[in-house]
């Protein structure tokens, strides 16, 4: 028979314990500060601008155009821009980056390309910005011949946030329960009818998470749109794809440039306008993704 070990007297592992737990302990305070850190950043750099910007706005600041004359300055055509470019992302990214995934997940076998592609599209994930924006000026703006158009900075920033597109989309289909597959293809649907009605419907919330990450991005990248030669200053609406442009980042980007103080106090402005869009944008995503949640 096997002796049975006793823990021996004198509390020989109380003192491990105790220092297991202090460490816990130590772990979740360091933890802990590491968030109240990031959130006490954001507060104060949300408060210096607010500070700065909130005495700008005005309606003659959304309905004005760039001007030499900080009094006379406005944001409109950068407003209109930005709005162009974000409607032309996401009209571009959405498809593209659902369709590829639904593909890599549902169509396509699992051999070494396969395996190449999921690798070659992670890897695009953190290629830096500036390169799509090479990619950009030679693709869309010469070999397409869209020049320096809305229609081609949305192209590129398209094809900056789509491995993340996909990437999340592939996430969200791939927790969809094969059971649930399992059941439409026992009732007689076919596959797609089991993706269009059974898979897509279950997976969406994810994809409309990683599409909010995605855009959220999207909205303040500066360097491929300069890359492609996307104006600093303009005076007029774009009002086609094929239109110059501007945008929200861009004109930022060149009041902070500037030496007098009152086009930095412009810059906060410009930041706040920035942040409003952004939250309305995510906004508009979330309550579409909680709407399909609700559906599940």
């Amino acid at each position: 028979m096997s002796e049975i070990v006793r823990a021996p007297r004198g509390g020989r592992f109380e003192p491990r314990i105790k220092a297991r737990r202090r460490r816990g302990r130590i772990f979740e305070l360091l933890c802990l500060a590491s968030v109240a850190f990031g959130i006490l950043s954001l507060v104060v750099l949300l408060v210096d601008v607010a500070t700065d910007g909130l005495r700008v706005l005005s309606i003659d600041f959304l309905t004005h155009y760039p001007s030499r004359l900080p009094a006379r300055a406005g944001i409109r055509s950068a407003i209109l821009g930005t709005l162009w470019i974000m409607g032309l992302v996401a009209a571009l990214s959405f498809p593209l980056g659902v369709g590829a995934a639904i593909y890599l997940e549902e169509y396509a076998a699992k051999t070494w390309f396969t395996r190449f592609l999921q690798t070659n599209i992670a890897n695009l994930a953190g290629v830096p910005s500036i390169v799509y924006g090479i990619l950009g000026l030679a693709v869309f703006v010469r070999f397409f011949a869209f020049g320096r158009s809305v229609l081609a900075g949305a192209s590129t920033l398209s094809l900056l946030i789509l491995p993340v597109v996909i990437i999340a989309a592939q996430e969200a289909i791939r927790a969809v329960p094969n059971s649930l597959r399992e059941a439409s293809y026992g009732l007689g649907a076919t596959r797609w009818q089991t993706i269009r009605h059974h898979v897509l419907p279950s997976a969406m919330p994810g994809i409309l998470t990683g599409m909010i990450l995605a855009l959220s991005r999207a909205i303040g990248e500066t360097a491929p749109l300069i890359m492609i030669g996307a104006l600093t200053f303009i005076a007029f609406d774009p009002t086609s794809p094929l239109d110059a442009f501007t945008v929200l980042p861009i004109q930022i980007f060149n009041w902070t440039t500037l030496p007098r103080e009152e086009f930095h106090a412009l810059a906060a402005g410009g930041i706040v306008v920035l942040l409003v869009i952004l939250l309305l944008m995510n906004g508009t995503a979330i309550l579409l993704r909680n709407r399909f949640q609700n559906q599940l």
